[in-house]
């Protein structure tokens, strides 16, 4: 509540104890001291506003908002009541409701500056440019001062970005708003750096970049001070823009000439340069008029060549402090030569020779593997043995030791030898190794990170060890010989030794992303949440790292732990809305224009979020599995989500894929590396699976609508919660959900002929769900309701044949149910030959028979709810008719019978997961995994600890499963007709 202010209110004195509550979070007393304020002086508005946040605090939502509109409809100008609704309104998510209040104090005092100012922020928060614009200059016409006038121009701007019709903006929104700037310029009333940087970003979007330049390096360009180089980097830009190659060559010589460590200057040299060389440009001759150049122009090979050479000798020179872009740009320029097939590239000398003066140089700096790994293509093949060895020699180790390896003496020469055996793994060596030259690394690489560790005993908890890196190169390489012998030990010794490099590194996020990728892998949740929690990933990074917690935590059977992992995503998305709001007030007010777009293209994004899309999706049936039908009923659990079946809220076309796919260090060769069609293949496993899943959701809703309504339920009336349930619309989803189905069918069969690399995306659920054989069973369950439908308008006594199909989709769903429960059987630790082979997909298997369970049950209790009648029915016509027949319509016998296989099925189900909790209690994990392996006794108690932890974790699977099938067993009872 620090936003009150300081206005002189007599009544201050009076409200103070209830903002201290407010402040203190002691809601209930806040809303005792106002109901007693309130007694004494019924007028108090804010004392009122103040006890409706006391009250949305507590969850009373609507007492809170009725308490608020009373005040707001008598249109209060005091400031005290004004900032109150304001923050119960952004609390309640209505910012819409607070320009209204200030339209009404503006309307009341027309000439505050501070009310119009509120107003204007208040249309920024929701996004209403127009009226941002019209409240901009009536500011400026109370109060001219040029922050209020440049406001209405950058609203202007915002309209013409949030345009659909591109040509409205730029004919008649940007024109305007250049037209208003230029009015200010002939005024010589531009005061500020942000003044010309909105000038700037109008003509930019128009495409004037001559003007635009004229700007830049004018006098207004002057005021371009807030950044290093602003006026450069802009001039640069425009002359990319206008493809000045010239001007832009000259310009990138002169700015590389005062900072030769900048990188993009060299980018830009060079490609200037040879667009140069392509269009045979010529100075101009004497006396001809041309554009002023910032200085020489180089136009051919041989002056770049001088030109790297020079910057190469410069550094020479130096005694101490190299810089390290000179000796790239050489290398650079090399491969851009080689590339064009210029023999002029030998003139610069050998790469091999390059890369390994590089090394010498800066080869103990961490920086040296990500510099040299982008040349290494520069390398011939049969050069790639001579390199390493040439750098090798470069490397100060000391006298081999008792077991054969040699160790760095200091953290200098230990940064050097890493450095090499980063590049060797780079270029392919280690992979070449065969099963016994790769276990031989690995002891090198251990010995490397015990070795160094002695180096960082001072270091702090936060800090990480120096020798970290050979640790989890060890890891990289235990999970090739994983991969390719299959032998589960290399996986336990791999998990092992990574939770022993945690041990002396307790902040190294690379440790904690491929133990939290690992032990997903094999099934294992519990330890993630922990290990994601200690990640302490911060703002955006719960979407770009935090699909790897929500794509495992419900496919693995944790279902309390996958609602938390849902719950830490969406909260992100949703304080986004309000954050970026925040964002965008702060830019106007500081003039931070340019801000401006990025925040709204930032916002965008995120809502636009696959994760996002698929964290919600998830959410809602994940809270539909756990609660509906049995601590609430599934209309009313549908009914609080506000989920309309016929509305699909997910915006396909727009959908971004933000994951940080490249967020796992591995320095593998370019041949295994994560490459575009992987992550476009990704992408499309993704989508398909949410889009599975959402028609699944739709059609729980669906069904959901069609329990709920009146007998007459063909009439199309409208539920409760703002569903009609249409047969039509029920089809439409059903159809949708068999056709994407098919897609996805199609995509897994080859998908699997091109599996992502190891650290790359994760695979979605599709391939394991369509294995499992949920999504066919799930789509023949809610074919019925349709079919049902049917039978209800023609009755029992003339639907023969209808009945037949009906039963014949029964006994279907009961036999699909049958081999589903079939795939879930099977130990989740299969031990053979004294190692334990974890079996997760039994798992995920089990999670999809429960989903599958679920929506069973629901139709079927749909089921129910029409058969009942018509037996009913039909009871009361035999009894009018006085006919003894005790023949049982098909479709009551298939109903019955149907229900009688699925308390069978859960029985045998909560016996097949009880007796895997019973054998893997029974499990010694450790002493069965470990036997016969050459770890020492520190090693095998982290492994030991890293397969408890797989244990703990299926257990907790099982008995999270076991519980839910509990409950839904239970809920058979109400199948009974």
């Amino acid at each position: 509540m620090a936003a009150r202010g300081h206005v002189q209110d007599p009544n201050d004195r009076r409200l103070r104890p209830i903002y201290d509550y407010l402040d203190n979070g002691n809601n209930k007393m806040a809303i005792q001291q106002a109901d007693k304020l309130l007694k004494k002086h019924k007028d108090l508005h804010c004392a009122k506003v103040l006890k409706a946040i006391g009250l949305q605090r507590t969850g009373k939502q609507d007492e809170a908002f009725t308490l608020a509109q009373e005040v707001a409809v008598l249109e209060p100008t005091d400031d005290n009541s004004l900032q109150a609704l304001t923050i119960l309104y952004r609390e309640m998510h209505r910012p819409e409701l607070v320009t209204k209040l200030y339209e009404a104090a503006v309307r009341k005092v027309p000439t505050s500056e501070e009310y119009h100012s509120h107003l204007f922020m208040a249309y920024a928060r929701v996004g209403e440019y127009k009226k941002m614009q019209q409240a901009g200059m009536a500011l400026y016409k109370i109060v001219p001062k040029n922050p209020y006038y440049f406001w209405s121009v950058m609203s202007l701007v915002m309209q013409a970005i949030s345009a659909q019709d591109e040509k409205l903006s730029q004919t008649m929104f940007l024109p305007l708003a250049e037209r208003m700037v230029e009015k200010m310029v002939k005024e010589e009333k531009i005061e500020a750096e942000a003044e010309v940087q909105l000038y700037f970003m109008i003509l930019e979007r128009l495409g004037k970049y001559v003007e635009a330049l004229e700007v830049v390096q004018g006098p207004l360009g002057e005021k371009l001070t807030s950044e290093l180089q602003s006026r450069e980097n802009k001039c640069m830009m425009l002359y990319r823009r206008l493809e000045r190659w010239a001007e832009c060559n000259a310009l990138s010589c002169k700015l590389l000439l005062k900072n030769p460590d900048d990188w993009q200057f060299y980018i830009l040299y060079f490609d200037s340069l040879f667009y140069l060389i392509d269009q045979s440009w010529a100075p101009p001759q004497e006396g001809v008029h041309c554009v002023e150049y910032w200085g020489e122009v180089h136009a051919s090979t041989a002056q770049a060549i001088s030109f790297m050479e020079d910057r190469i000798a410069t550094e020479e020179a130096k005694e101490s402090k190299h810089l390290r872009g000179p000796y790239l740009a050489c290398l650079e320029l090399i491969r851009r030569l080689r590339e064009r097939s210029c023999p002029e590239a030998q003139q610069l000398g050998e790469p091999l020779e390059l890369m390994f003066q590089f090394f010498v140089k800066f080869g103990d700096k961490p920086c040296c593997i990500t510099d040299l790994e982008i040349f290494l293509d520069l390398l011939t093949p049969d050069q790639h043995v001579q390199f390493i060895n040439r750098v090798m020699e470069a490397v100060p180790l000391g006298a081999p030791g008792e077991d054969g390896v040699a160790l760095p003496g200091d953290t200098r020469a230990l940064q050097r030898h890493l450095c090499v055996t980063q590049l060797s793994r780079s270029l392919g060596q280690q992979h070449a190794l065969n099963t016994e030259g790769k276990l031989g690394l690995i002891k090198e690489l251990k010995a490397h990170y015990r070795h160094g560790l002695q180096f960082g005993k001072s270091c702090l908890k936060t800090e990480l060890q120096f020798s970290d890196m050979y640790c989890l190169m060890a890891a990289h390489v235990y999970i090739d010989l994983w991969l390719e012998t299959g032998d589960q030990n290399m996986l336990w010794q791999c998990l092992g030794l990574l939770e022993e490099g945690l041990s002396h590194s307790s902040s190294n996020a690379q440790f904690k992303l491929l133990l939290l990728l690992l032990y997903c892998r094999l099934g294992a949740f519990e330890p993630v949440v922990d290990l994601y929690s200690s990640l302490d990933a911060k703002h955006v990074q719960h979407d770009t790292i935090g699909y790897l917690l929500t794509r495992y935590a419900e496919s693995l059977g944790q279902f309390a732990a996958a609602s938390q992992s849902c719950n830490f995503s969406l909260r992100f998305f949703h304080s986004n809305q309000k954050d970026t709001s925040e964002y965008i007030i702060q830019a106007y007010k500081y003039g931070a224009f340019e801000k401006i777009p990025e925040f709204i293209a930032f916002r965008n994004r995120l809502n636009h979020s696959l994760h996002f899309a698929q964290a919600r999706t998830e959410r809602m049936l994940l809270d539909l599995f756990l609660e509906a039908d049995t601590s609430s009923p599934l209309e009313e659990s549908v009914k609080s989500m506000s989920l309309c079946p016929e509305e699909d809220d997910i915006p396909w076309d727009s959908l971004r894929d933000n994951r940080d796919l490249t967020v796992l260090v591995s320095w593998n060769p370019k041949d295994r590396q994560l490459k575009e069609e992987h992550k476009q293949h990704s992408l499309e496993d993704d989508t398909l699976w949410l889009r599975l899943r959402s028609l699944t959701l739709r059609l729980i809703g669906c069904v959901s609508a069609l329990t709920h309504l009146p007998a007459s339920r063909n009439s199309e009336k409208t539920t409760e919660n703002g569903v009609a349930a249409k047969p039509s619309s029920l089809q439409s989803l059903l159809s949708q959900l068999e056709n994407t189905l098919n897609q996805a069918t199609q995509f897994t069969e080859k998908q699997l002929q091109h599996p992502y690399p190891f650290v790359g995306p994760v695979p979605s659920r599709l391939a394991q769900a369509l294995s499992s054989g949920c999504c066919q069973c799930q789509l023949s369950s809610l074919q019925l309701p349709l079919h049902l439908q049917e039978l209800e308008t023609a009755g029992l006594d003339e639907s023969t044949e209808l009945q037949t199909q009906i039963s014949n989709l029964f006994k279907s769903l009961a036999v699909q149910l049958q081999d589903m429960l079939e795939k879930c059987k099977g130990d989740l630790l299969d031990v053979k030959d004294d190692q334990s082979k974890p079996q997760q997909f039994l798992l995920e298997n089990l999670v999809y028979f429960v989903e599958t369970v679920c929506i069973v049950l629901w139709v079927s209790n749909y089921c129910g709810s029409v058969l009942r009648p018509l037996k009913s029915s039909l009871q009361k016509k035999k009894k009018k008719k006085k006919e003894a027949s005790t023949v049982t319509p098909p479709v009551l016998s298939a109903y019955q019978e149907f229900s009688s296989s699925l308390q069978s099925l859960l029985n045998q189900a909560l016996e097949h997961i009880k007796s895997q909790e019973i054998s893997l209690t029974a499990l010694k994990l450790g002493a069965l995994s470990l036997e016969g392996q050459t770890q020492s006794e520190a090693e095998e108690t982290f492994t030991k600890t890293a397969m408890d932890k797989v244990q703990s974790s299926y257990l907790r699977s099982l008995q999270e499963i076991g519980e839910l099938l509990k409950k839904r067993a239970d809920t058979l009872k109400s199948l009974k007709i």
